[in-house]
């Protein structure tokens, strides 16, 4: 190879590499298009669709060199289906979370997690959990919650290009069956890969794709860790953001089932909308610009978590 050609390669090599280590429009853009497309149909657990988007997160996982948690990226469950009133009881579905990390830095702190997570699935063709009595129709879920899992995509592709600086490990986890109650996240509590008591803070992303035009974060939890309510509200804001937070509120989403667990929890949105459950929550109503400036705040949020030494310690709330 010439001079000037392998000068070239360095280059091309080099920006790319910033390239990657940002969060950006167009990849969030396209990997909402890949899970709320018509091909994976919903995303329903025990579909060809469902695993199809297991196995894209695990090639994400992989190429932005997260690890294993475990023998495997998948932690596999069955997930008791719901049926519509009448209707008979269906066979246990095979699905799995997806699960990767990256350690710390800190002979001590990597001891300890933070855990990023957003729930893949959704309803498929409707059933007893949508919002519209149109069925054999695919509900593409694409703010619920293509969006959260490519904002979790994203920002763990940025955190492993600055992994240098994690004191604490960061764990990252995309939950199957959420839409059936919570499942997902219900089995990693039931069965951890990492002791419970070890897990300092669980921030949940569901349905982070349509900021408005007041740009109002919304979320839950913030006061279930020290300082959590204004340190959430003045990093919003400081990013041009309208953060809506509150101490309590933990409910609606997987990070509920680690706040019975007793952990700290910051569960986020961008608010409800008239598409929710309901087959019109298509990717062309998802806000690409907004969702990637809610993403670098969470981004933010965590890093401040993960790479100082910030004091944690479980708050319950009424």
């Amino acid at each position: 190879m010439s001079k000037s050609l392998l000068f070239l390669f360095i280059i091309i090599n080099y920006f790319t590499g910033i390239a990657q280590s940002e969060i950006t429009e167009n990849e969030l853009k396209d990997h909402i298009l890949f899970l709320a497309s018509e091909k994976n149909a919903g995303r329903y657990p025990g579909t060809k669709g469902n695993r199809d988007v297991v196995k894209y997160i695990i090639k994400d996982f992989k190429k932005q060199g997260l690890l294993p948690l475990g023998k495997s990226y998948q932690q596999k469950f069955k997930a008791r289906l719901r049926v519509d009133k009448g209707e008979a009881e269906k066979p246990l579905a095979k699905t799995s979370n997806v699960v990767a990390y990256l350690e710390g830095n800190d002979p001590s702190l990597k001891n300890e997690y933070i855990i990023l997570g957003a729930h893949y699935d959704h309803l498929g063709m409707g059933g007893p959990s949508s919002k519209s009595d149109e069925r054999n129709t695919i509900y593409y879920g694409a703010d619920d919650n293509a969006s959260g899992t490519a904002a979790l995509l994203e920002i763990a592709e940025k955190v492993a290009a600055n992994k240098h600086n994690l004191k604490r490990s960061v764990i990252f986890i995309a939950f199957g069956a959420e839409e059936q109650g919570l499942l997902g996240s219900q089995y990693f509590i039931d069965q951890p890969l990492v002791p419970l008591s070890q897990i300092k803070l669980m921030i949940n992303m569901d349905m982070v794709g349509r900021l408005n035009d007041e740009k109002h974060v919304y979320m839950g939890g913030a006061g279930t860790f020290p300082d959590g309510v204004a340190f959430m509200q003045n990093l919003g804001q400081s990013l041009n953001l309208t953060p809506i937070v509150h101490a309590g509120s933990v409910g609606g989403s997987d990070h509920v089932s680690f706040y019975k667990a007793r952990l700290s929890v910051l569960g986020i949105h961008t608010g409800g909308h008239p598409q929710y459950h309901r087959p019109e929550d298509t990717a062309d109503l998802i806000n690409i610009p907004g969702e990637k400036q809610v993403s670098d705040y969470i981004y933010a949020a965590l890093m401040h978590f993960a790479a100082t030494d910030y004091k944690f310690k479980f708050i319950p709330q009424d």
